[in-house]
């Protein structure tokens, strides 16, 4: 039994119209959606916003079109003259014709400024005159060329935009290549794509830059992540698919997006969706676009191929033993055509084995495999099932050359999974099991619905959770055996994840189903206490539950759900300061262990992590965590993985090792996001991580998204926890007022759901900081005396330091400097004691802060240390603001200056938070570097936020900002 929750994180096409001026006509332009290249787009910008040009490049299908497209619309209202060509296979022959789309429709407009000579080689090219040619008219088409650029450029900003440069004719690119390195300083900048190949090779776009002026950037575009795949599916209607078929639709695709459209378009389209572990349909289309050379291939090397195709781990050897006695001349030969890659020079991979044969790309291999007809792969799973030596992959194709039901295959295929399971593969296991399912005769036991659960379970425990559903779902449609109906109940709930409130008509069911039975009404009863914990906010209802469920699987003889329930239950105990929790954390790690449950995240090994990290115990947690981690890698239990590298990225942030937590939540995001297992839990862990080490931008969205899902889920218990972390990114971003709105919440809400122990947020310092920051004194005491009394009660220590290091603030708010020092000092003191780095630098941070305060001047040297120490950059950016600000204005940085009110900027509701609060500083006639002290931010993000603010604003300056309050300015 496993459940994707846990006590500390509970877990479950835009376009827009602008306007381009192309010839000095006004087009409505679309921009459209950009999906997974926010980097390069980014780089992008920072390039134009300096002046300079652009090439992107990557193979066929990556976007580059698209994206050529959306930096035009963006840059086109800011831009007089937008120039284009886009260049094609069929016209790459005739001379002159990317010339005339760039310049056909406004040479006229400088005409009259080109000396004759020059006005008559151009309107010989433009014309299409037999006699016009580089050879004859010489420099001066180049001249007239590079005076027509010039002339446009001395109206206004010009953007060239070029597609499919590699199409482009030879005359034109010439041409484009002479003006360009002679345009100077001049605000033309010139914007284009090429084709370059799948795999990318050093430079080869150089050819390319060759007609750009010197220091233009070349980006080559990097193919889709799966969530990002599954973005870009969902944007365009193809929504719906599960995860094993987004993770196939990658894969197969390689992250291109015209592939994976065209494979979700296929799928959309298919009156019969292919099964779980059957191929994905290749449409025509596709075939035709990676086999066009397989024709060049004989009938005996195609076979071969498409054995290849078919086994996991194609070696020579393999194929040879499958029949292909000729595989290493007729791969070498495919290679040769781009079909796969070339081999090795000795046949050997990295690990010493024998070299796979590789495809050139994923979707050469889908395509043959699709365009094969049933029989012929029938022949070659029946070919490899005896030539493969590793009994998994023999069993696999033994079941996809058989057909109907076979008991023999059957059973092959359930030893199989069973071993795949032992080797930390409970994906592999989920689809063996299916297989195993569909060849069981009627009659069989054990039944096809018996292993169809097993495979939903293995299916859960890979992070399959959509698949894992339908399954249990199909099972519960058939099933009369309660036991059965209960365990497929069970997978349903779970798979629910945060959102328990969406099934919860299964519970009744899933009781009636379980009868007197004490082994299954202890499962129930042990989901009950999540979803009293998780729907109704209920956290002693929730440990009665647990409690309950302990009993009935310790007198059934289930030491699982037994260990499961005790675990539970000291982790509700441990939040609510319950004196029980010792004890009842003994009888949850009490001999004898279930080592799935001794590992699971719901388990009592995740509880004693919990546990030793809220005592301070820093270097035991990060034994017990690391050994878990290693535990649940080992058995490819995906969820557990997710949850325990973040608490890994915890122990690191609590020890101050900013740089390492920020890696390790990124790491459990990415998997969160690729599996659909608590993301929005890692989007609040990861918020601070980046508080901490990494971004403050990041951070508030990051953690305002975590609060945005717990409101939509209703989950009270982790909507308090993201609330704190929006709180901290506040709090690190400058906003005291925000985080005192967001802390306030976070208070009340643990008050309600009686969370009682402060170790479980850590919160409370911060919320009695910004009290203090926004001149509420008192209420910031009020905060700390009422914490203070549990944090005593429980001994936890590191909390004591920090209200400590919050007491002091208040303190020296009501005069009493000499006092704040000292409590200043002794808490950084015993934070350094307890290993808690970060909130160390923290405190030696406010004690600067304070002697600056007091004397106008002060060393921020240690802080500055600590801070470095710890690779905490968004506090080391706010310590170098304060500490090379004027001394005057020192004892104001440390309350951020309130934001103009939005009377004087009509339009600041098109801007985010953070953009006016910049912009209303630009009006106060601060400097870049003075916005950037103030909010506690870097230079280059205030450049880029006011880049954000001119374009959504249709402005172009600060200048224009000015006008924009004093209602003055008109669209130019």
């Amino acid at each position: 039994m496993r459940v994707r929750r846990d006590f500390e994180e509970p877990v479950r096409p835009r376009s827009e119209q602008v306007t381009e001026q192309v010839g000095g006509q006004v087009t409505g332009q679309v921009s459209e959606q950009v999906i997974g290249q926010e980097e390069l787009l980014g780089r992008a910008r920072d390039q134009f916003s300096r002046g300079g040009s652009l090439l992107l490049h990557g193979p066929p299908g990556i976007g580059k079109s698209t994206v050529l497209r959306a930096i035009t619309a963006e840059y086109a209202e800011s831009t007089r003259t937008v120039l284009r060509c886009s260049a094609t296979e069929s016209e790459s022959h005739l001379p002159f014709l990317a010339l005339v789309d760039l310049l056909g429709l406004v040479a006229d407009e400088v005409a009259d400024a080109l000396p004759a000579p020059q006005q008559a080689a151009l309107e010989a090219a433009l014309t299409g005159r037999a006699e016009s040619s580089l050879h004859q008219d010489g420099l001066a088409l180049r001249l007239a060329v590079l005076s027509v650029l010039r002339a446009l450029a001395a109206k206004g900003p010009v953007l060239l935009v070029a597609d499919d440069l590699q199409w482009l004719d030879a005359p034109s690119a010439e041409l484009l290549g002479f003006a360009a390195r002679r345009l100077g300083g001049m605000p033309v900048r010139m914007l284009g794509a090429v084709r370059t190949g799948t795999e990318p090779k050093e430079r080869e776009h150089d050819l390319y830059l060759r007609a750009y002026p010197p220091q233009a950037l070349a980006l080559r575009l990097a193919p889709l992540s799966r969530p990002q795949v599954s973005e870009l599916l969902t944007a365009r209607g193809y929504s719906g698919l599960r995860r094993s078929t987004l993770r196939d639709i990658h894969h197969t695709s390689g992250g291109n997006p015209l592939f994976a459209l065209e494979l979700g378009r296929a799928l959309a389209e298919s009156p019969t969706p292919p099964r779980p572990g059957e191929p994905l349909p290749v449409p025509t289309s596709l075939r035709a676009l990676v086999l066009s050379r397989l024709d060049l291939l004989s009938a005996e090397a195609r076979q071969t191929l498409l054995v290849a195709s078919a086994g996991a781990r194609p070696t020579q050897a393999l194929l040879a033993a499958a029949g292909r006695t000729n595989a290493e001349s007729e791969i070498a030969l495919a290679a040769s055509l781009g079909l796969v890659a070339a081999p090795g020079p000795d046949g050997q991979g990295p690990d010493g084995q024998e070299s796979a044969v590789r495809f050139a790309h994923p979707l050469v291999s889908a395509a043959l495999y699709a365009q094969a007809t049933p029989q012929e792969r029938r022949a070659v799973h029946a070919a490899l099932s005896t030539a493969a030596s590793e009994p998994i992959e023999r069993a696999r194709h033994l079941a996809l050359a058989t057909t109907g039901t076979d008991e023999q295959v059957a059973a092959r295929l359930s030893e199989a999974a069973a071993l795949a399971r032992d080797r930390g593969a409970p994906s592999v296991a989920a689809r063996l099991g299916l297989l195993a399912a569909r060849h069981t005769p009627a009659d069989a036991q054990p039944g096809a619905d018996e292993r169809r659960l097993r495979s939903a379970e293995d299916a859960r425990t890979s992070g399959e959770i959509d698949l894992a559903r339908e399954v249990a779902r199909d099972v519960l449609e058939r099933a009369t055996d309660p036991a059965v109906r209960v365990r497929a109940w069970m997978v349903v709930i779970d798979s629910a994840g945060q959102a328990m409130a969406d099934v919860d008509a299964v519970f009744p069911q899933a009781l009636a189903d379980a009868g007197d039975d004490p082994r299954l009404l202890a499962l129930v009863r042990y989901q009950l206490a999540w979803r009293a914990l998780l729907v109704e906010g209920a956290m002693e209802k929730g440990r009665e539950e647990a409690a309950r469920a302990a009993r009935l699987a310790a007198t059934a003889g289930d030491r699982s759900t037994e260990l499961l329930a005790l675990s539970f239950q000291a982790q509700m105990e441990t939040l609510m300061g319950h004196p029980a929790a010792p004890v009842t954390l003994e009888k949850a790690l009490a001999e004898p262990q279930d080592l799935r449950v001794a590992c699971d995240h719901n388990g009592a090994g995740a509880t004693r992590f919990r546990w030793l990290i809220m005592s301070d115990q820093l270097t035991d947690a990060r034994v017990a965590i690391t050994r878990l981690l290693g535990e649940v890698r080992r058995r490819g239990i995906v969820e557990s993985e997710v949850h325990f590298l973040r608490g890994l990225a915890e122990t690191e942030l609590r020890a101050g090792h900013c740089g390492r937590a920020l890696d390790l939540a990124h790491e459990s995001l990415r998997l969160a996001r690729d599996t659909g297992i608590g993301e929005a839990a890692g989007n609040m862990f990861t918020s601070l991580a980046e508080a901490a080490g990494g971004d403050v931008h990041r951070a508030l969205v990051l953690a305002g998204d975590a609060v945005r899902r717990a409101e939509d889920d209703g989950d009270l218990i982790y909507l308090s926890r993201a609330l704190g972390a929006l709180g901290h990114a506040q709090l690190v971003a400058g906003d005291a007022a925000g985080t005192v709105q967001s802390l306030r919440r976070a208070r009340e809400l643990e008050q309600g759901l009686g969370i009682f122990d402060p170790a479980r947020g850590r919160w409370h310092g911060d919320l009695a900081e910004a009290l203090v920051l926004i001149g509420e004194p008192a209420e910031a005491q009020d905060v700390i005396t009422a914490t203070r009394e549990h944090a005593v009660r429980l001994r936890r220590a590191s909390v004591l330091a920090v209200l400590d290091r919050a007491e002091a603030l208040v303190k020296a708010a009501a005069g009493h400097h000499e006092a704040a020092a000292q409590q200043l000092t002794s808490a950084q003191d015993r934070l350094a004691q307890l290993g808690y780095g970060l909130e160390e630098a923290r405190a030696a941070f406010a004690l600067a802060r304070l002697r600056a305060e007091r004397s106008g001047r002060g060393s921020y040297d240690e802080a500055a240390r600590l801070f470095r120490r710890c690779k905490a950059m968004p506090w080391l950016r706010q310590l170098d603001a304060i500490a090379t600000a004027p001394p005057t204005a020192s004892a104001s940085r440390s309350v951020p200056a309130p934001a103009a009110p939005e009377s004087v900027l009509p339009h600041l509701d098109r801007l985010a938070s953070t953009e006016r609060q910049v912009a209303a500083l630009v009006l106060e006639g601060a400097t870049n570097r003075e916005i950037a002290a103030r909010l506690f931010i870097s230079v280059k993000t205030v450049e880029a936020t006011l880049t954000r603010v001119y374009r959504k604003l249709g402005i172009r300056s600060r200048v224009d900002i000015v006008r924009l309050a004093a209602g003055q300015h008109r669209a130019e």
